[in-house]
């Protein structure tokens, strides 16, 4: 019996809870940049604006997502939340390529900043708010294995480390007087951002490129089988990929030649019962056949040979 799909329709939720963080922040940092004028503060607040950016995304994949399947996608449409990571992972990017080039524009042509105190104030409780949404999103991410979730809880995380390393960098110029750590702390943020863009990008083309389960629940999956192997049953032909949150497995099941049908039929639904239970939201196909028949071992590949 094919498995019935889970509505996640309520993690939009927490795509709504990013989106709102991102707006709050954006105005906060906004205001931190026009009381300083610190660019390590505008490259702080034009991430910001990525993150409303990867948010919206985030919101119209998971909505994709969510739908079930359907006839022109059978497999349904859980792979979407890897074009939402992806497309942030791109956004954080161009981000650090802007903030790069507005950072080299300061070093050029240094200028003092103003009202420090009251900036930096302002730009650490937009911080506090990127940490509170953060930390809601990644155990939202981890409990509902959503790729996106997971995505939008670490651009945020790097918000908030970025965000860190800009204040003590505005506390450090206001110390030594020295402008140009301004603009070199923006350079720094840049690069920071860069790693977390390619990480990002990097997890989303592993999906799109059917890549297998991990490695823990292929372990699960090895459990599963011992006790069948040492009765004499035989796996072969196992296949795994994983999209979204969805994890389908495929696998044929050698079992001795007399078994009837229903003896066969009772052991595949048997085990299919276990990898559900502890592979949860996986797809499973499975293939009857007999251990005498040497056309059961032509087969091992992705296309059978004629």
């Amino acid at each position: 019996m094919p498995k019935k799909n889970k509505d996640r329709h309520f993690l939009k939720n927490y795509a709504w809870l990013s989106v709102g963080a991102a707006v709050l922040t954006i105005v906060l940092k906004s205001i931190a940049y026009l009381l300083t004028n610190s660019i390590g503060l505008m490259s702080d607040a034009a991430e910001s604006l990525v993150n409303l950016a990867g948010a919206l995304m985030a919101l119209w994949m998971l909505s994709i997502a969510a739908k079930p399947e359907d006839d022109d996608h059978t497999y349904g449409h859980s792979k979407a939340e890897y074009f939402s990571s992806g497309a942030e992972g791109t956004l954080i990017l161009l981000a650090s390529l802007s903030i790069g080039y507005f950072a080299v524009q300061r070093i050029m042509n240094p200028r003092d900043l103003d009202k420090i105190n009251i900036g930096l104030i302002v730009n650490a409780s937009a911080s506090l708010i990127n940490l509170a949404a953060a930390l809601v999103l990644s155990r939202a991410g981890k409990k509902y294995n959503s790729i996106t979730l997971e995505a939008n809880s670490k651009h945020l995380m790097t918000d908030v480390f970025t965000s860190a390393g800009v204040i003590a960098g505005i506390i450090a110029v206001g110390i030594t007087g020295k402008n140009i750590i301004d603009p070199l702390i923006a350079l720094v943020v840049a690069g920071n951002i860069i790693i977390s863009g390619v990480g990002l990008v990097r997890k989303s083309v592993h999906g799109l490129m059917d890549k297998v389960i991990p490695e823990n629940d292929l372990e699960k999956l090895n459990r599963v089988f011992e006790p069948y192997i040492k009765d004499g049953i035989s796996f072969h032909a196992i296949r795994t990929r994983q999209a979204g949150s969805r994890k389908f497995i495929s696998m044929h099941v050698l079992v001795p030649g007399d078994w009837t049908v229903h003896k066969g039929h009772q052991l595949l639904e048997e085990i299919e019962l276990k990898i559900r239970q502890i592979i949860p939201d996986s797809s499973l196909l499975t293939h009857l056949e007999s251990l005498d028949d040497p056309a059961s071992w032509d087969d091992l590949g992705l296309d059978r040979d004629e």
